[in-house]
């Protein structure tokens, strides 16, 4: 019986175009958590309004929420990432990495005209099994 999440690529469909996995199983017996998506807003309240700073404190915020759970990025299962802007995968990834490390969950990305408020620039959206 599995009792760990199992991230794969099958090789029956193409490679991702990123870093995340297209397929995460779920142990039977484990517990889900979903999760409202956060911003990039720090503590004060404040939304910054460069992108790049948005992006990091975006997970900023992901890794105190999942902290106040006990869960670690390993425990996440799906990320999503809607953005109002082109991401600029050159200072993404190497956060993403810093986050997931090489254990990468399935992911989304879409891009929208807008999200819950004007200043808002990207949104992510995760869940995680335990």
């Amino acid at each position: 019986m599995q009792n760990k999440i199992v991230r794969m690529n099958p090789a029956t469909v193409p490679h991702p175009v990123g870093k995340y996995a297209h397929v995460t199983v779920i142990p039977k017996e484990a517990s889900l958590f979903t999760f409202s998506g956060q911003i990039g807003i720090n503590a004060e309240g404040v939304i910054p309004s460069n992108f790049n700073e948005q992006v990091k404190l975006t997970f900023d915020n992901i890794q105190a929420l999942l902290a106040s759970q006990d869960l670690t990025a390993e425990e996440v299962i799906k990320v999503n990432i809607w953005a109002t802007q082109t991401i600029d995968w050159e200072y993404f990834d190497p956060i993403w990495i810093s986050v997931f490390g090489n254990n990468y969950p399935s992911m989304t990305v879409a891009y929208i005209s807008a999200l819950g408020l004007p200043e808002i620039a990207i949104e992510i959206e995760i869940w995680a099994a335990k």
